[in-house]
């Protein structure tokens, strides 16, 4: 199921298929690139639509995302697509790190304005000859025709924000740019991404939004997580796991359950797949696709 250099997401949607997608971010020793590529191989059996590797704040992770991406398009099955942010890079630099990817045989990139260093609620500082708005990294990365286009949605409203409506505005006008396609952060509640749907239908665009999804197997981590990103965890989520406390397994179990539960909320409402953020690890996934009955 890879949409490959000639078929966009948005063409494997419109003929009737489900995506499923994974992401992975650069390991940094040799124990985590181990787990890494363990999970690659755990996933790849499910033809995933892709598989995308993070990139850290300001480049830090630049050589590393070039070099797994690079691997995953030469060693495996899978399609990569690497993400890359405005953040401590000027146009030019930009520029060298696509003519990278291509290089590599990496040709679908996750546009990103990405976070500022003090995280996504501190203020946002243009890079001096750099970009302010993620719409104009996707102009640059469609200008060059090598290379498709995704970008980042959010069902619960962005840190930075001031409304709900000014979040759809912001990806109606990356879809405008030239993304083909959208993956949402983490969330819990089908009616949000359901709502998200709604407003950018309402500004007549029309691009595939894919939901992420990251299970709860510890409610305080998700938490930290959720309280940087801007999501809730809803008290009815967090009435169900807290009923495990004291016993890792059945709140993993629990974890397992709601996550299973909301991908099939999302997909009944209409979703056009599910996109999976692994935390490069594969056995959660696994458990959740042995749920939803998704086979290899």
């Amino acid at each position: 199921m890879s949409i490959g250099r000639g078929r966009s997401l948005k063409e494997l949607i419109e003929a009737g298929e489900q995506s499923f997608s994974f992401e992975f971010f650069p390991p940094k020793d040799e124990a985590g690139e181990e787990q890494l590529w363990s999970a690659v191989r755990a996933l790849e059996p499910y033809a995933p639509t892709f598989v995308s590797v993070t990139y850290g704040a300001g480049g830090s992770s630049r050589g590393t995302t070039v070099r797994v991406t690079r691997r995953i398009a030469q060693e495996t099955s899978l399609l990569p697509m690497a993400h890359l942010t405005c953040v401590g890079h000027t146009r030019a630099e930009l520029e060298e790190i696509l003519d990278e990817y291509a290089a590599a045989g990496v040709h679908h990139v996750m546009a990103l304005r990405g976070d500022p260093e003090g995280g996504p609620r501190a203020e946002w500082t243009p890079t001096d000859g750099g970009l302010t708005y993620a719409s104009e990294l996707v102009e640059m990365v469609t200008a060059r025709e090598e290379f498709r286009v995704g970008v980042a949605a959010f069902p619960e409203k962005h840190p930075s924000s001031p409304s709900l409506d000014h979040d759809a505005d912001v990806l109606a006008a990356k879809a405008r740019a030239g993304a083909e396609f959208a993956v949402t952060q983490m969330f819990f509640r089908a009616e949000d991404y359901v709502g998200l749907v709604e407003r950018v239908r309402e500004r007549g665009v029309d691009l595939p939004i894919l939901p992420g999804i990251m299970p709860i197997l510890n409610l305080a981590a998700i938490r930290r997580q959720g309280e940087l990103i801007g999501t809730e965890v809803p008290t009815e989520v967090v009435d169900r796991i807290a009923a495990h406390d004291g016993d890792p397994v059945s709140m993993r179990a629990e974890g397992i359950a709601l996550a299973a539960e909301l991908c099939r909320d999302l997909l009944d409402a209409g979703a056009p797949g599910l996109h999976f953020y692994t935390l490069n690890r594969s056995k959660a996934t696994l458990e959740i696709f042995e749920k939803l009955d998704v086979r290899p």
